[in-house]
């Protein structure tokens, strides 16, 4: 093949292509525990997450919600995947080997934000959130009390007793969250959210009629159950309530992945070592939500 400029957009736009289907395939799961927040800068504040409002008795002045003093700020990160392709196998028409990397880029590109959101779960029992308690804590201030959203028992099925100390407490834990004034944020899990090791337990546990006690299984179908890979604990699970405007984790995005190419014949890298190049990049960061919307057990207790 000739290798000119027409030869060259008409390579990149095939690689664009490909790169495109697979990122318009490929599975992505983190909108189910997260929100998207855009980003126009290099980072947000999000000291707003203090001070939620609600509708209350008008008596006399209005109570105003002002922000408190925290500085919760999720600073964007650059991401990129790039491939070399050589000058040489364009001019010998063997663009075809570089097919399955185009598709691994978009693939990756798509599935960007799951890795960042579950970072951030990973992280969650050592990582602050903005009252600068560990996002899961036992002493989270809410006004002169302290309030815990983690939990250390095993998520089980052996017997209605132990489901009731493990996925039972947190429900009710979660259930009894208030505001500062006192008054319950009434939160209603939505979501189960378990690694491979617990997925049967989890499924079982939402979707069977029984326990493997015998007895009644009073949480089928109190939950949606999410399995992801990306957990690194297999004793670690999460309970959600994902029904809220403002969710338990935050993806933040400066810049939506995006291909991009190097196909200027006069480069440098082209000049010196006939290298053209093509790849993604994209500009983004996770965070914490309210941890109200969520507990974590470290499933370390039976």
């Amino acid at each position: 093949m000739l290798v000119n400029k027409a030869s060259i957009n008409a390579a990149f736009v095939a690689l664009k292509t490909l790169f495109n289907n697979a990122f318009t395939t490929a599975p992505s799961n983190w909108e189910k525990i997260a929100m998207k927040v855009p980003s126009s800068t290099g980072s947000n504040l999000y000291a707003w997450l203090s001070s939620f409002p609600r509708m209350r008795r008008w008596i006399g002045e209005k109570h105003i919600k002002s922000l408190k003093a925290f500085k919760y700020t999720v600073v964007n990160e650059d991401f990129e995947a790039t491939v070399e392709v050589d000058r040489n196998d364009i001019e010998d028409d063997l663009l075809g080997v570089y097919a399955p990397q185009a598709q691994m880029a978009g693939y990756s590109a798509k599935q960007l934000p799951d890795e960042i959101i579950f970072d951030v779960v990973n992280a969650a029992f050592i990582s602050p959130c903005y009252d600068d308690q560990y996002f899961f804590d036992t002493d989270h201030p809410v006004g002169d009390q302290s309030v815990s959203n983690k939990g250390t028992k095993k998520l089980s099925i052996e017997t209605q007793a132990l489901a009731r100390a493990s996925y039972g407490a947190a429900r009710t834990a979660m259930g009894k969250f208030m505001d500062e004034d006192g008054r319950p944020l009434n939160i209603t899990p939505t979501v189960l959210l378990v690694p491979k090791a617990l997925e049967d337990v989890g499924r079982a546990l939402l979707t069977a009629d029984r326990l493997e006690d015998g007895k009644t299984n009073i949480y089928k179908g109190t939950a949606e159950l999410v399995v992801s890979g990306r957990l690194t604990s297999d004793n670690a699970w999460f309970l959600l309530d994902t029904s809220l405007p403002v969710k338990p984790f935050i993806y933040q995005e400066r810049k939506a992945p995006v291909f991009v190419q190097q196909i200027d014949a006069e480069a440098d890298d082209v000049f010196n070592r006939k290298k053209f190049k093509f790849g993604a990049e994209a500009r983004a960061a996770g965070g914490y939500g309210l941890w109200q919307t969520a507990y974590g057990s470290t499933g370390t207790d039976a």
